[in-house]
């Protein structure tokens, strides 16, 4: 109810009240709420709007990517025993699109919607590697790694990190390409060090690739 009336025109609180008729302590709560998950969002005149993950919502429900990733990604997840994570890149961030999480034990929690620099990571590597060469060096001018590392990445077919992002974390991630070719993501295993080891490429790049030609085939 609250969702549907603010779809219907940013409000305040006690415009909010009006439309659905809650109480004023429960309107409140609830659009708070809403907010924390970011599925609405308070503007500078604090009236609540539709939030970003309602866009992202609608997006996964029509995004053949994340259609795919649906059931590539747990299997990849279920065969490491570790954080799996989808990146696009947007500008000069790139966000986590869809994640899954391992069920218990030390994990490297991102959650879908996290925005993560270009500057540092596996995955930013991959999504560096093959972006535009006026993206790249806005990247390069400001990241830990270099540009023999982007060639070395593109020839290797994937990235590592360790401890780049995240003091104690090591990543390692491949290129996701479309049907005509073009790498339009970057899928990634994370987790502990200490678990993973310093040289996580050697642990897991084969399954990474063979998840990344899995969601490739679905596109």
């Amino acid at each position: 109810m609250v969702l549907r009336a603010v779809a219907a025109r940013p409000c305040g609180l006690a415009e909010l009240c009006l439309r659905t008729g809650l109480p004023r302590a429960t309107a409140h709560r609830l659009a708070v709420g809403l907010e924390a998950h970011r599925l609405l969002s308070r503007g500078a005149d604090g009236r609540w709007r539709p939030g970003p993950a309602l866009r992202e919502l609608g997006q996964s429900a029509l995004d053949p990517l994340l259609e795919a990733a649906s059931i590539v990604l747990p299997r990849l997840r279920d065969l490491t025993g570790e954080s799996v994570q989808l990146y696009r890149r947007e500008g000069m961030v790139r966000i986590c699109v869809a994640a899954a999480e391992p069920r218990s034990g030390l994990r490297d929690t991102v959650p879908v919607g996290a925005r993560l620099p270009m500057t540092a990571g596996s995955g930013a590597k991959v999504l560096a590697a093959w972006a535009d060469p006026a993206t790249q060096r806005i990247v390069l001018s400001e990241a830990i790694f270099g540009e023999r590392t982007l060639i070395e990445v593109r020839k290797r077919g994937w990235a590592q990190s360790v401890a780049e992002r995240e003091s104690g974390v090591a990543s390692v991630s491949a290129p996701v390409r479309d049907a005509k070719g073009t790498v339009v993501a970057a899928v990634s295993v994370s987790g502990p060090v200490e678990r993973i080891g310093r040289r996580p490429g050697i642990r897991w790049a084969t399954d990474l690739l063979g998840a990344a030609e899995a969601l490739h085939n679905r596109l």
